[in-house]
């Protein structure tokens, strides 16, 4: 069976832009120092746009036409997809590059009660998904590529009939060269049975070995395979039991048999656990579970294990369990780590640490662990924001003032009395409380963002009260204005 996707690309950004599927769209690409258009969509093509037409010609065709550019990869991303969901019709599931499926069906169609159901059932279900499909079934790769492409009656070749099917089909059916194929049309052959009736040695001399190649593939007589598409394999073990497990201790064996499985086809794969669920289904019917999550992947067996031992109170097992199931439904890919005979490793490297750091959030959960990076701003508050993983690097450096330990997310007024207005504060009251100024280090001036908003800057002091407790405090605006307002901003250890 061969499917034929005609609008493949422009259906595929139609799916994830509904906005543009009433709308006349292309996607196009430089070439040449012209921008070419690589797909059209059917609403284009209706005002006379086609694949191949620069970009200015089509806009001054279709004044509301949309132009979208075009992404590397994308086609073969799209067509590989649309295989993967193709397998549940078929185990066999090759890619026909640039817009095509091709599926071994030897077997399959009965199950949906033949050929033509089975037909049916594919192209209507892509069809709903919003892809313009065309497909045909023939005992040969080429013939049914030629129908499903050329033909406009039966999709469905009759056993051995691959001859009469394609002989009124245009030479381009047969997947030739274009050299070829312009060879051909300038002869005058515009079907292919005349081709059928000349003899073997007569068109190899004139347009070689490939077209009697292709011409033998679409009737049978050369065999082609197919190279099928492998679809990824989920990093899922099981282990069924033969009495039902009710103990914490039989849950802890079973445990670490599936952890000695996942983690030995994670390590030879290079990979490590982000992300784990143990399935545990009960004798009643009832299904129980228990996830993890790690800072960074992992493949260790004792780390894991410690874990799940975490959340293994967590597992009612009633009657009995009878199934395990573990399964690691995110990994990511990690680095061979150097073998070091006399230093070992250190700071955010160190996996002991993303251990130690999963153990935690185990146990209190993972929201309450924060590692804050420095963010370029000039405001205080908002210059750190969170880091994404343990070992994201800053893009920026810390400043070289110290900074308090807690910095409040709004500055909190305080009511200060100074000895001159331009010094620092001798007393400050907050929160009804008075404390006296022993020490105090400033002024450190920061000045507000223009592009953000606008407003007054910022004089900051750090100071210490007569009872050991230091504080960051500033003036908002300079001292002999109007509006001038003092704040507590952070604490200091």
């Amino acid at each position: 069976m061969a499917i034929w996707f005609r609008h493949l690309m422009t259906d595929g950004m139609a799916r994830r832009r509904p906005d543009l599927k009433e709308l006349p769209f292309v996607i196009a690409s430089p070439q040449k120092n012209r921008i070419i258009i690589t797909a059209a969509s059917q609403n284009a093509e209706r005002e006379g746009v086609f694949t191949g037409m620069a970009v200015a010609d089509a806009r001054a065709a279709t004044a509301d036409l949309v132009v979208m550019d075009e992404l590397p990869g994308q086609t073969a991303k799209l067509l590989h997809l649309l295989g993967l969901g193709c397998i549940r019709y078929t185990p066999i599931v090759s890619l026909d590059f640039p817009n095509g499926l091709l599926l071994d069906i030897s077997g399959c169609t009965y199950l949906w009660g033949g050929e033509r159901n089975y037909l049916k059932e594919i192209v209507l279900k892509l069809r709903e998904n919003g892809f313009d499909a065309r497909a045909a079934i023939a005992d040969t790769i080429g013939a049914a590529w030629a129908v499903a492409r050329f033909a406009k009656i039966n999709p469905i070749v009759p056993c051995r009939e691959q001859a009469n099917a394609i002989a009124n089909l245009p030479p381009a059916a047969l997947r030739l060269e274009p050299e070829v194929l312009d060879r051909l049309q300038k002869l005058g052959f515009r079907t292919i049975a005349p081709l059928l009736q000349l003899q073997n040695s007569v068109l190899r001399r004139r347009f070689g070995q490939g077209l009697l190649n292709r011409m033998g593939q679409a009737l049978g007589h050369v065999e082609e395979f197919l190279k099928p598409l492998q679809p990824p394999v989920p990093y899922t073990e099981r282990l069924p039991c033969l009495d039902p497990i009710c103990t914490a201790q039989g849950i802890e064996i079973a445990v670490e048999r599936l952890l000695e499985a996942l983690c030995t086809r994670l390590k030879a794969e290079g990979k490590g656990v982000r992300k784990a669920i143990l399935k545990c289904y009960r004798i009643d019917g009832k299904k129980v579970q228990a996830a993890i999550s790690t800072t960074r992947g992992s493949h260790s067996i004792s780390h894991l294990k410690k874990l799940f031992q975490l959340q293994i109170s967590k597992i009612e097992p009633a009657l009995g369990i009878e199934l395990f199931i573990l399964e690691a439904t995110r990994t990511e890919d990690m680095e061979a780590l150097q073998e070091q005979l006399w230093a070992e490793a250190k700071g955010l490297e160190d996996i002991a640490l993303a251990e130690l750091l999963d153990r935690i959030a185990g146990k209190v959960g993972a929201d309450v662990i924060q590692r804050f990076l420095p963010s370029e701003n000039h405001w205080p508050e908002r210059s750190v924001k969170l880091a994404k993983c343990l070992t994201e690097q800053p893009q920026n450096h810390w400043p070289e003032l110290p900074r308090p330990i807690r910095l409040l997310h709004t500055p909190e007024p305080i009511e200060v009395m100074a000895l001159v207005p331009d010094h620092p504060p001798k007393v400050f009251t907050y929160k009804n409380k008075r404390h006296i100024i022993a020490k105090a280090d400033g002024p450190e001036r920061i000045g507000r963002e223009w592009w953000h908003d606008q407003g007054l800057h910022r004089d900051y002091y750090s100071i210490e009260d007569s009872e050991g407790n230091r504080y960051w405090v500033f003036r908002s605006g300079h001292y002999d204005g109007s509006d001038a307002r003092w704040y507590l901003h952070g604490y200091f250890a």
